[in-house]
């Protein structure tokens, strides 16, 4: 088989016929239109030089830093259980703007009865099933503010999910800084909208705690404060710092948490300081705290309660986890620079087993190590897989996956959470507007970890994004733009799919692996730790990998166009095979693609061509000259099945029988 590209034909030949869209050859049925795909496109720009139009952070680029002391303590009782705490947060204002004001995010207010989200919960329910109950919500005890060496308490007000503190004096820019100290309690949801909650399994409840403190909006060179309310589905958009918090629970309880644990001397037996030690040193998993050992005395041989310690450096978040049912096991994780980590599970009698939990330390390490290799190193030491209530859900470090999860569905879940540490963790997006750029770019690098685990254990090669997004497309009868607002959007698994399976199309189809590969490490190298936009990925790919793909972004993004490329037929020069054959391709919906053809001839002889996305600049029938030597037998668009081409029924032709 060869493959050949359109330009080596018009060489050989020297001849090129173009159609249009003639009326002679246009169906009805075509709604392709050339001006649609290929008018000017410019991407708005931000003032201030804070963005380049290379798609990078500009000369002046900058975003605030929020740095956070926590002290929190879980208070566990037979009816409910209440983390109450306080948070200190030392704000520096690196905008060139006065801030009279400050917007704090108080996520936990979404699970009170009256909450926007619980009023906007469908009447057949979600996988969120935001409906609130009678505790639900922060209770904000008070909120000081010091500026200047001057401290002050504040009324502050409360609406829905935010919280704003006026400022008697208004906080200066460039690099200025103010604290903010709120003493808080909350009481845990039992499904805290499949991003937290409380699980009870026979040996205790296993606690996964998220959106636990009040936390600061972003305030950016885009928007100002982002003050967009959460209400289930649309996650999170956060400023990153360090962050030194402290968890005070039960002395028979073992917490995980995201970061480096500081004081595990104070926290763990001897035991399991050794076990800890040997596990950042194995590749195979090793137990800290084995399943017989859970709930006996010597496994936590302290009284009352512990305090335990952990520090996370330049992150956007972190939770953390306790249980009295709690199997510990880790093995270490080994990065391309050289350093090490660490990677755990934590979970209850019920989930482990080889099947399951069993392996997923080694599902988490293995995930990093992949991750780190093909895209960016993961920048923290430790990272934990916690067996809850929740079906997925990622922090920075930590992750919480569903509990009875078992081999290739558990595998899914570990390396897809984890995966989230790169987007939006690392390349640090709105995914509160922008959902796809963390969901759908996550499931994107899912697809190659998933190839490269263990000889491709769980890769099942018969099934095609691309494809299956085609069929899904044909199906739809109202889709949304993947830039709707997630909750505006219908149809959230499209957030995953559609753009993973656009990003495969570029790799694969338009630029070819080594020029997309390129372009998509570089965006992600420039924006790590910073926020970017959609339109700082559009310009960061067109810059890198040196083509304008606005015609696709476009279209993939911004609409719901359509792939359906089809043969309308084939003519010989001159009646004759060996005098070459015309082939008419049309463009039948409204997007353009690249047209890969695989042509098979008489003799035997079968070829690949690969067609740019430029024959359709003019219109939506297409004409060429190819150089066969004998009768064609059969022409296929898209033999690999690349595209999401929804009616592939029109992409094989075949010689009419004699």
């Amino acid at each position: 088989m060869r493959t050949l590209k359109l330009t080596n034909l018009f060489c050989a030949f020297g001849l090129l016929l173009s159609t249009g869209i003639a009326s002679a050859q246009t169906a009805d049925s075509i709604k392709y239109n050339h001006l649609d795909v290929f008018g000017p496109i410019v991407w708005p720009t931000t003032s201030g030089g804070t963005r380049s139009a290379a798609g990078k952070p500009g000369e002046h680029y900058w975003q605030n830093r929020p740095d956070y002391v926590i002290h929190a303590t879980l208070n566990e009782g037979k009816q409910d259980t209440t983390v109450t705490g306080e948070v200190a947060i030392n704000y520096t204002n690196n905008s060139p703007d006065q801030l009279e004001y400050l917007w704090l995010q108080l996520d936990q207010n979404l699970f009170k009865p009256d909450s926007r989200g619980a009023a906007t919960v469908p009447l057949a329910g979600d996988r969120f099933d935001v409906k609130g109950f009678k505790r639900g919500g922060y209770h904000i005890h008070s909120v000081t503010v010091t500026y200047k060496g001057q401290s002050y308490t504040v009324v502050p007000v409360i609406t829905d999910a935010r919280m704003q503190v006026k400022l008697k004096t208004p906080m200066g820019g460039k690099g200025d800084k103010i604290t903010v100290k709120v003493n808080y309690d909350f009481s845990i949801p039992f499904y805290g909208a499949d991003r937290m909650g409380r699980k009870t399994f026979k040996q205790g409840v296993v606690y996964e705690i998220a959106q636990w403190y009040p936390r600061m909006c972003v305030y950016d060179d885009a928007e100002g404060w982002n003050t967009l309310p959460y209400m289930g589905l649309g996650e999170f958009y956060c400023d990153y710092g360090n962050f030194d918090y402290y968890i005070t629970a039960p002395a028979n309880m073992t917490v995980a948490g995201s970061g480096d644990l500081v004081n595990a001397a104070q926290v763990l037996s001897t035991q399991q300081q050794a076990r800890l030690a040997e596990a950042r040193k194995s590749d195979k998993t090793v137990m800290i705290i084995k399943p017989e050992e859970v709930g006996q005395a010597a496994t936590h041989p302290f009284k009352g309660t512990l305090t335990w310690h952990f520090n996370m450096t330049n992150s956007r978040d972190v939770s953390w986890a306790a249980s009295t049912a709690f199997i510990w096991d880790a093995a270490r994780i080994n990065f391309p620079s050289g350093r090490k980590g660490i990677s755990q599970s934590v979970y209850a009698a019920e989930s482990s087993g080889n099947e399951a939990y069993g392996r997923s330390t080694e599902y988490l390490k293995y995930s990093i190590e992949i991750y780190s290799k093909k895209y960016f190193e993961y920048p923290w030491n430790s990272a934990v897989n916690v067996g809850g209530v929740a079906l997925g859900m990622e922090y920075p470090g930590i992750i919480f996956c569903r509990s009875d999860l078992k081999a290739g569905r558990l595998w899914g879940d570990v390396t897809h959470e984890i995966g989230h540490n790169w987007f939006p963790m690392i390349v640090g997006t709105n995914e509160r507007k922008y959902m796809w750029m963390d969901e759908g770019f996550n499931t994107f690098i899912n697809e190659y970890s998933t190839q490269m685990f263990n000889k491709g254990e769980y890769f099942d090669v018969s099934g095609r994004p691309a494809n299956d997004i085609g069929k899904s497309m044909a199906r739809a009868r109202n889709p949304e733009p993947l830039m709707t607002p997630p909750e505006a959007d219908n149809n959230y698994g499209e957030y995953y799919t559609k753009t993973s399976a656009g990003l495969d199309m570029l790799r694969n189809v338009v630029l070819g692996p080594e020029r997309f590969d390129y372009a998509f490490n570089e965006y992600i190298k420039h924006w790590a730790f910073k926020h970017p936009l959609p339109y700082d990925f559009f310009r960061a790919m067109n810059d890198a990998a040196g083509e304008d793909l606005n015609w696709f972004f476009q279209a993939w993004f911004f609409n719901t166009w359509k792939i359906d490329q089809a043969i309308q037929g084939v003519k010989y020069v001159k009646n004759d095979a060996a005098n070459g054959a015309q082939i008419t391709l049309v463009n039948k919906e409204k997007m353009a693609m690249p047209v890969e053809l695989k042509i098979t001839q008489a003799n035997g002889k079968t070829e690949i061509l690969h067609l740019p996305v430029n024959i359709w600049q003019r219109g939506g029938v297409w004409t060429f000259v190819y150089p066969s030597t004998s009768a064609i037998e059969s022409i296929v668009i898209d033999p690999d099945n690349q595209l999401s081409d929804i009616d592939r029924r029109n992409n094989t032709w075949k010689a009419p029988a004699k």
